[in-house]
């Protein structure tokens, strides 16, 4: 291979590269745009009440005996 053609495929494979980052832009750039167009035609839709639910009864937490508690806390070594 020439060093000629070693030449116009560099120049090729930039000009490659420079079309897909081009294409990627302005891909990026149309998305960009059309989500963030001003929607005045379409209404707002009025908020939907908050639904709660009911909280849930808390369980009363057991009696831990002292040894139980010093038992516990040494577990973990």
């Amino acid at each position: 291979m020439g060093p000629e053609s070693v030449i116009l495929l560099m120049i090729s494979a930039w000009f490659l590269v420079a079309a897909a980052m081009l294409w990627g832009i302005l891909r990026i750039a149309r998305r960009h745009a059309v989500y963030h167009q001003p929607h005045a035609a379409m209404p707002t839709p009025a908020p939907l009440p908050a639904r709660r639910k009911t909280p849930r009864p808390k369980l009363p937490r057991p009696v831990l005996t002292p040894a139980y508690r010093a038992a516990h806390h040494f577990a973990h070594r």
